[in-house]
């Protein structure tokens, strides 16, 4: 039975034509590109190393630093103490440093992207119009669209599900980015040049600290979006909890699933509450500046 909508063009062709393309784009620069990706999966793995042969009290202690340095109060600094305790008595810590490990380099590859590029589209309209319906594809295509293609150049491993990470949770710093600094009062803007600030120096100096509130928003939304990305990515080598969800979903095994997704939720509060401490620090001191 066909469909009643006429066949305007042939899909097939041109789906055979796309994937003949592909397959010698794959055979052209799969190696190569393997090779420019290298330092970022040793990177990776270097990193997961380095968090699961520390003593658990080193790294306890490495993220409550962090956290007093981003909040400058105890509270968020025991509760990220209590949830990694936690991560090691359900009895995944090796499992989640894993996760932590993949999402880090996701998180800090999108945002020294991400904030560039929402810079740039702050300061052209035309860029903007241009990026908006490319970060509204992002957003919306199914994330297993994107495993497709990398998996074809790097095979299953770590840098598709990194790359894939990337596509998927860098639009909201670049978005808030943009907004941000659009949102600076033009009067604050203006003030700055009359006292003979360059645009580079409005840009750093003005611009930017006003719009901190907003990016750290976004930096924390694509820290999330990078964190929801483990279950994914672990169905192409990528390991870590989302490798004992998956394990729980093949075996059916309720408990492996429950523990695993515990897990992912604990370490979203952490670092959910550390970019929200640092961003709620900012806007306190650049309300008491503005005083």
């Amino acid at each position: 039975m066909t469909s009643g909508f006429p066949e305007v063009w042939d899909t097939r062709a041109f789906g055979r034509a796309l994937d003949t393309a592909f397959n010698g784009i794959v055979a052209t620069w799969g190696e190569p590109l393997e090779q420019i990706f290298l330092p970022l999966l040793r990177a990776i793995n270097g990193l997961e190393k380095l968090l699961q042969l520390s003593p658990w009290w080193a790294v306890v202690t490495a993220f409550c630093i962090v956290t007093w340095a981003a909040a400058r109060q105890w509270r968020p600094v025991a509760m990220v103490a209590a949830m990694l305790v936690a991560l090691g008595l359900l009895g995944v810590w090796d499992a989640a440093m894993a996760s932590v490990a993949l999402m880090l380099v996701a998180t800090l590859l999108s945002v020294m992207l991400g904030i560039p590029l929402g810079i740039l589209m702050s300061r052209s309209d035309r860029m903007r119009s241009g990026m908006l319906p490319i970060l509204d594809i992002m957003q919306t295509m199914p994330i297993f669209v994107y495993l497709i293609p990398f998996v074809m150049l790097f095979g299953p491993g770590k840098i598709p599900a990194l790359l894939a990470t990337i596509v998927f949770a860098i639009p909201p710093v670049i978005r808030l980015t943009d907004l941000g600094i659009r949102q600076v009062d033009p009067e604050v803007v203006e003030a700055s040049r009359a006292f003979g600030a360059s645009r580079h120096q409005q840009l750093w100096t003005v611009q930017v600290p006003l719009a901190m509130p907003t990016i750290m928003a976004g930096i924390n939304q694509t820290t999330m979006m990078a964190l929801s990305m483990v279950v994914i990515a672990s169905m192409i080598g990528a390991g870590g909890l989302g490798y004992q969800v998956l394990q729980g979903i093949q075996r059916l095994e309720v408990s492996r699933g429950l523990i695993a997704g515990l897990g992912i939720v604990l370490l979203a509060i952490i670092f959910d509450r550390i970019a929200q401490s640092y961003g709620r620090r900012v806007q306190a001191n650049l309300h008491r500046e503005s005083e």
